[in-house]
Protein backbone atom coordinates (compact mmCIF):
# COMPACT_ATOMS: atom_id res chain seq x y z
CA UNK A 1 0.00 0.00 0.00
CA UNK A 2 0.98 3.61 -0.57
CA UNK A 3 2.32 5.93 2.08
CA UNK A 4 -1.12 7.81 2.17
CA UNK A 5 -4.62 6.30 1.70
CA UNK A 6 -5.72 6.25 -1.80
CA UNK A 7 -7.56 8.92 -2.76
CA UNK A 8 -10.31 5.91 -4.31
CA UNK A 9 -13.12 5.23 -1.78
CA UNK A 10 -15.29 2.49 -2.69
CA UNK A 11 -15.44 1.40 0.69
CA UNK A 12 -16.10 4.80 2.16
CA UNK A 13 -17.37 4.59 5.42
CA UNK A 14 -18.13 0.49 5.24
CA UNK A 15 -17.13 -1.83 8.14
CA UNK A 16 -14.96 -5.08 6.93
CA UNK A 17 -13.87 -7.67 9.20
CA UNK A 18 -10.82 -9.51 7.36
CA UNK A 19 -9.78 -12.93 8.98
CA UNK A 20 -6.52 -14.47 9.28
CA UNK A 21 -5.48 -10.73 8.59
CA UNK A 22 -2.18 -10.63 10.45
CA UNK A 23 0.04 -11.73 7.46
CA UNK A 24 0.19 -12.91 3.48
CA UNK A 25 -2.89 -12.06 1.96
CA UNK A 26 -5.65 -11.36 4.58
CA UNK A 27 -2.63 -8.60 5.71
CA UNK A 28 -3.16 -6.88 2.27
CA UNK A 29 -6.82 -7.56 1.71
CA UNK A 30 -6.64 -5.49 5.21
CA UNK A 31 -4.11 -2.81 3.82
CA UNK A 32 -6.28 -2.19 0.52
CA UNK A 33 -9.60 -1.98 2.41
CA UNK A 34 -8.63 0.53 4.68
CA UNK A 35 -7.10 2.84 1.88
CA UNK A 36 -10.49 1.91 0.15
CA UNK A 37 -12.39 3.99 2.92
CA UNK A 38 -13.33 1.08 4.94
CA UNK A 39 -12.68 0.79 8.93
CA UNK A 40 -11.45 -3.00 9.41
CA UNK A 41 -11.57 -5.89 12.34
CA UNK A 42 -7.95 -7.50 11.67
CA UNK A 43 -8.15 -10.54 13.19
CA UNK A 44 -5.91 -12.90 13.82
CA UNK A 45 -5.33 -15.71 16.34
CA UNK A 46 -1.13 -15.45 15.17
CA UNK A 47 -0.59 -18.94 15.20
CA UNK A 48 1.75 -21.30 13.34
CA UNK A 49 1.15 -22.64 9.76
CA UNK A 50 -0.72 -25.72 11.43
CA UNK A 51 -2.60 -23.53 13.60
CA UNK A 52 -0.56 -24.00 16.78
CA UNK A 53 -0.09 -21.20 19.50
CA UNK A 54 -0.86 -17.52 19.23
CA UNK A 55 0.35 -13.87 19.48
CA UNK A 56 -1.34 -10.37 19.41
CA UNK A 57 1.98 -8.67 17.36
CA UNK A 58 0.51 -9.99 13.56
CA UNK A 59 -2.88 -8.27 13.94
CA UNK A 60 -1.45 -5.19 16.23
CA UNK A 61 1.27 -4.70 13.60
CA UNK A 62 -1.37 -4.15 10.78
CA UNK A 63 -3.49 -2.12 12.31
CA UNK A 64 -0.41 0.44 13.11
CA UNK A 65 0.45 -0.10 9.60
CA UNK A 66 -3.55 1.16 8.90
CA UNK A 67 -3.62 3.62 11.34
CA UNK A 68 0.03 4.65 10.07
CA UNK A 69 -0.91 5.37 6.66
CA UNK A 70 -4.32 7.52 7.93
CA UNK A 71 -6.80 4.44 7.68
CA UNK A 72 -8.76 3.03 11.00
CA UNK A 73 -8.94 -0.25 12.48
CA UNK A 74 -8.82 -2.40 15.34
CA UNK A 75 -7.49 -5.61 16.30
CA UNK A 76 -8.92 -8.90 17.00
CA UNK A 77 -7.27 -12.14 18.30
CA UNK A 78 -10.50 -14.88 18.59
CA UNK A 79 -10.05 -17.70 17.05
CA UNK A 80 -12.67 -18.49 14.04
CA UNK A 81 -12.62 -21.83 14.77
CA UNK A 82 -14.54 -21.30 17.91
CA UNK A 83 -18.37 -20.29 17.81
CA UNK A 84 -18.11 -17.85 20.81
CA UNK A 85 -14.61 -16.51 19.36
CA UNK A 86 -16.33 -15.86 15.90
CA UNK A 87 -19.39 -14.22 18.08
CA UNK A 88 -16.66 -12.29 19.09
CA UNK A 89 -15.14 -10.95 16.44
CA UNK A 90 -18.01 -9.82 14.85
CA UNK A 91 -19.02 -8.11 18.49
CA UNK A 92 -15.57 -6.18 17.91
CA UNK A 93 -16.76 -4.81 14.94
CA UNK A 94 -19.91 -3.24 16.64
CA UNK A 95 -18.36 -2.08 19.53
CA UNK A 96 -15.15 -0.50 17.83
CA UNK A 97 -17.31 0.94 14.39
CA UNK A 98 -21.15 0.28 15.24
CA UNK A 99 -21.82 -2.09 12.78
CA UNK A 100 -20.72 -4.64 10.13
CA UNK A 101 -20.73 -4.55 5.84
CA UNK A 102 -18.53 -7.39 4.97
CA UNK A 103 -16.85 -10.69 5.86
CA UNK A 104 -14.14 -11.73 4.53
CA UNK A 105 -13.44 -15.12 5.47
CA UNK A 106 -9.49 -15.86 5.00
CA UNK A 107 -8.02 -17.88 8.06
CA UNK A 108 -6.70 -21.10 7.38
CA UNK A 109 -4.24 -23.48 8.34
CA UNK A 110 -2.71 -26.61 6.83
CA UNK A 111 -2.00 -30.15 7.88
CA UNK A 112 -1.36 -31.81 4.21
CA UNK A 113 -0.79 -35.66 4.56
CA UNK A 114 -1.22 -38.58 2.33
CA UNK A 115 -4.99 -39.71 2.72
CA UNK A 116 -4.05 -43.45 3.41
CA UNK A 117 -1.45 -41.33 6.50
CA UNK A 118 -3.93 -38.66 7.31
CA UNK A 119 -4.50 -38.84 11.14
CA UNK A 120 -8.35 -37.72 11.96
CA UNK A 121 -6.78 -34.89 14.18
CA UNK A 122 -5.57 -33.62 11.14
CA UNK A 123 -8.71 -33.92 9.41
CA UNK A 124 -10.79 -32.54 11.89
CA UNK A 125 -8.38 -29.50 12.52
CA UNK A 126 -8.23 -28.27 9.29
CA UNK A 127 -11.97 -28.93 8.70
CA UNK A 128 -12.46 -26.56 11.54
CA UNK A 129 -10.33 -23.77 10.92
CA UNK A 130 -11.77 -23.76 7.27
CA UNK A 131 -14.91 -24.86 7.00
CA UNK A 132 -16.33 -24.52 10.75
CA UNK A 133 -14.79 -20.91 10.75
CA UNK A 134 -16.13 -19.89 7.69
CA UNK A 135 -19.79 -21.19 8.95
CA UNK A 136 -19.05 -19.60 12.76
CA UNK A 137 -18.20 -15.99 11.42
CA UNK A 138 -20.82 -15.72 8.90
CA UNK A 139 -23.79 -16.99 10.86
CA UNK A 140 -22.54 -14.06 13.47
CA UNK A 141 -22.83 -11.71 10.72
CA UNK A 142 -25.73 -13.09 9.60
CA UNK A 143 -28.48 -11.44 11.82
CA UNK A 144 -26.97 -7.96 11.38
CA UNK A 145 -26.97 -7.88 7.33
CA UNK A 146 -30.15 -9.56 7.41
CA UNK A 147 -31.87 -6.90 9.91
CA UNK A 148 -29.99 -4.29 7.65
CA UNK A 149 -30.57 -5.92 4.54
CA UNK A 150 -27.57 -5.16 2.85
CA UNK A 151 -24.14 -6.88 3.16
CA UNK A 152 -21.44 -9.05 1.40
CA UNK A 153 -19.48 -11.97 2.59
CA UNK A 154 -16.34 -13.14 0.63
CA UNK A 155 -15.21 -16.75 1.38
CA UNK A 156 -11.80 -18.15 0.48
CA UNK A 157 -11.62 -21.39 -1.47
CA UNK A 158 -8.83 -22.77 -3.03
CA UNK A 159 -8.09 -24.66 -6.32
CA UNK A 160 -7.06 -27.70 -4.63
CA UNK A 161 -10.33 -28.12 -3.41
CA UNK A 162 -12.01 -27.07 -7.34
CA UNK A 163 -9.76 -29.33 -9.38
CA UNK A 164 -7.50 -31.48 -6.93
CA UNK A 165 -4.09 -31.51 -5.22
CA UNK A 166 -1.78 -34.43 -3.58
CA UNK A 167 -1.64 -34.68 0.55
CA UNK A 168 -4.63 -32.53 0.70
CA UNK A 169 -7.70 -34.18 1.45
CA UNK A 170 -8.59 -32.16 4.95
CA UNK A 171 -7.58 -29.01 3.06
CA UNK A 172 -9.71 -29.71 -0.03
CA UNK A 173 -12.97 -31.26 1.23
CA UNK A 174 -13.08 -28.02 3.86
CA UNK A 175 -12.21 -25.66 0.60
CA UNK A 176 -15.53 -27.19 -1.13
CA UNK A 177 -17.12 -27.16 1.61
CA UNK A 178 -16.96 -23.48 2.14
CA UNK A 179 -18.01 -23.39 -1.84
CA UNK A 180 -21.03 -25.19 -0.78
CA UNK A 181 -21.64 -22.87 2.05
CA UNK A 182 -20.97 -19.59 0.16
CA UNK A 183 -23.94 -20.67 -2.29
CA UNK A 184 -26.40 -21.70 0.28
CA UNK A 185 -25.75 -17.96 2.05
CA UNK A 186 -26.46 -16.38 -1.61
CA UNK A 187 -29.66 -18.32 -2.17
CA UNK A 188 -31.09 -17.88 1.36
CA UNK A 189 -30.14 -14.10 1.99
CA UNK A 190 -30.64 -13.12 -1.38
CA UNK A 191 -34.12 -11.28 -0.27
CA UNK A 192 -32.45 -8.97 2.10
CA UNK A 193 -29.76 -7.88 -0.13
CA UNK A 194 -26.75 -10.03 1.22
CA UNK A 195 -24.08 -11.46 -1.51
CA UNK A 196 -21.78 -14.16 -1.05
CA UNK A 197 -18.85 -15.59 -3.39
CA UNK A 198 -15.96 -16.98 -3.41
CA UNK A 199 -12.03 -16.96 -4.62
CA UNK A 200 -9.48 -19.32 -5.20
CA UNK A 201 -6.48 -17.49 -4.76
CA UNK A 202 -2.51 -18.35 -6.37
CA UNK A 203 -0.48 -16.37 -4.18
CA UNK A 204 2.81 -17.38 -2.17
CA UNK A 205 2.56 -17.16 1.38
CA UNK A 206 3.36 -18.65 4.69
CA UNK A 207 0.74 -21.56 3.69
CA UNK A 208 1.69 -22.18 0.04
CA UNK A 209 5.74 -22.12 1.30
CA UNK A 210 4.60 -25.65 2.99
CA UNK A 211 4.19 -27.10 -0.68
CA UNK A 212 6.67 -30.31 -0.08
CA UNK A 213 9.45 -29.75 -3.46
CA UNK A 214 10.33 -33.19 -3.59
CA UNK A 215 10.36 -33.31 -7.60
CA UNK A 216 11.62 -31.52 -10.06
CA UNK A 217 7.85 -30.33 -10.92
CA UNK A 218 6.86 -29.73 -7.51
CA UNK A 219 10.31 -27.28 -7.23
CA UNK A 220 9.36 -25.49 -10.43
CA UNK A 221 5.74 -25.02 -9.49
CA UNK A 222 6.73 -23.38 -6.17
CA UNK A 223 8.80 -21.32 -8.11
CA UNK A 224 6.08 -19.77 -10.16
CA UNK A 225 4.36 -19.59 -6.61
CA UNK A 226 6.68 -16.81 -5.58
CA UNK A 227 5.71 -14.46 -8.45
CA UNK A 228 2.32 -14.31 -7.46
CA UNK A 229 2.35 -11.94 -4.38
CA UNK A 230 -0.40 -11.21 -2.00
CA UNK A 231 -0.92 -8.54 -2.96
CA UNK A 232 -2.85 -9.25 -6.12
CA UNK A 233 -5.58 -10.39 -4.42
CA UNK A 234 -6.82 -7.69 -2.84
CA UNK A 235 -8.68 -6.01 -5.30
CA UNK A 236 -10.81 -7.96 -6.30
CA UNK A 237 -11.90 -9.06 -2.72
CA UNK A 238 -12.43 -5.55 -2.05
CA UNK A 239 -14.71 -4.90 -5.06
CA UNK A 240 -16.63 -7.87 -4.01
CA UNK A 241 -17.23 -6.18 -0.93
CA UNK A 242 -18.45 -2.62 -2.33
CA UNK A 243 -21.12 -1.67 -4.07
CA UNK A 244 -19.68 -2.33 -7.06
CA UNK A 245 -20.45 -5.48 -7.11
CA UNK A 246 -23.81 -5.42 -5.94
CA UNK A 247 -25.08 -7.87 -8.62
CA UNK A 248 -22.55 -10.62 -8.53
CA UNK A 249 -23.25 -13.75 -5.76
CA UNK A 250 -22.71 -16.95 -5.70
CA UNK A 251 -20.06 -16.61 -7.72
CA UNK A 252 -16.35 -18.49 -7.68
CA UNK A 253 -13.28 -16.25 -8.88
CA UNK A 254 -9.68 -17.15 -9.18
CA UNK A 255 -7.37 -14.83 -9.24
CA UNK A 256 -3.62 -15.94 -10.23
CA UNK A 257 -1.00 -12.62 -10.51
CA UNK A 258 -3.11 -10.55 -13.28
CA UNK A 259 -5.43 -12.97 -14.57
CA UNK A 260 -9.02 -13.11 -13.13
CA UNK A 261 -10.92 -16.62 -14.28
CA UNK A 262 -14.90 -16.82 -13.60
CA UNK A 263 -14.53 -20.80 -12.39
CA UNK A 264 -17.18 -22.90 -13.75
CA UNK A 265 -19.90 -24.59 -11.27
CA UNK A 266 -21.33 -28.18 -11.58
CA UNK A 267 -23.76 -28.35 -14.22
CA UNK A 268 -25.25 -31.37 -15.94
CA UNK A 269 -22.95 -32.11 -19.30
CA UNK A 270 -24.23 -35.66 -20.91
CA UNK A 271 -27.38 -37.48 -20.73
CA UNK A 272 -28.68 -40.65 -21.63
CA UNK A 273 -31.93 -42.41 -20.82
CA UNK A 274 -33.55 -46.20 -21.67
CA UNK A 275 -37.07 -45.96 -21.50
CA UNK A 276 -37.05 -49.75 -19.72
CA UNK A 277 -34.68 -48.59 -17.28
CA UNK A 278 -31.08 -49.19 -16.71
CA UNK A 279 -28.95 -52.96 -15.26
CA UNK A 280 -25.74 -52.94 -14.54
CA UNK A 281 -24.41 -54.42 -17.69
CA UNK A 282 -26.43 -51.86 -19.96
CA UNK A 283 -25.05 -48.91 -18.05
CA UNK A 284 -21.41 -50.87 -19.04
CA UNK A 285 -22.36 -51.11 -22.29
CA UNK A 286 -24.15 -48.29 -23.21
CA UNK A 287 -23.67 -45.24 -20.54
CA UNK A 288 -19.88 -46.10 -20.08
CA UNK A 289 -18.69 -45.76 -23.64
CA UNK A 290 -20.92 -42.56 -24.09
CA UNK A 291 -19.83 -40.65 -21.03
CA UNK A 292 -15.68 -41.85 -21.34
CA UNK A 293 -15.29 -38.90 -23.71
CA UNK A 294 -16.56 -35.99 -21.40
CA UNK A 295 -15.19 -37.82 -17.78
CA UNK A 296 -13.30 -35.24 -16.06
CA UNK A 297 -9.65 -35.67 -15.75
CA UNK A 298 -7.64 -36.95 -12.59
CA UNK A 299 -5.43 -33.30 -12.47
CA UNK A 300 -4.22 -31.50 -9.92
CA UNK A 301 -4.40 -27.70 -9.90
CA UNK A 302 -1.00 -27.09 -11.98
CA UNK A 303 -2.25 -29.58 -14.53
CA UNK A 304 -5.31 -27.01 -15.11
CA UNK A 305 -2.78 -23.93 -14.67
CA UNK A 306 0.04 -25.30 -16.38
CA UNK A 307 1.38 -21.81 -18.27
CA UNK A 308 3.27 -19.45 -16.37
CA UNK A 309 1.38 -16.90 -14.78
CA UNK A 310 0.92 -13.41 -16.51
Amino acid sequence: MSESMSESKNLDGKVVIVTGAGRGIGREIALLAAAEGARVVVNDLGGSAEGEGSDATPAEQVVSDIVAAGGQAAADTHSVADEAGAAAIVETAVSAFGGLDAVVNNAGILRDRIFHRMSSEEWTSVVQVHLMGSYFVSRAAADIFRAQESGAFVHFTSTSGLIGNLGQANYSSAKMGIVGLSRSIALDMARYNVRSNCIAPFAWSRLTGSIPMTTPEEKARVERFKTMSPDKIAPLTAFLASDLAREVTGQIFTVRKNEVFLMSQPRPIRSMHRSEGWSVDTLASDMLPAFRAAFTPLERSADVFGWDPI
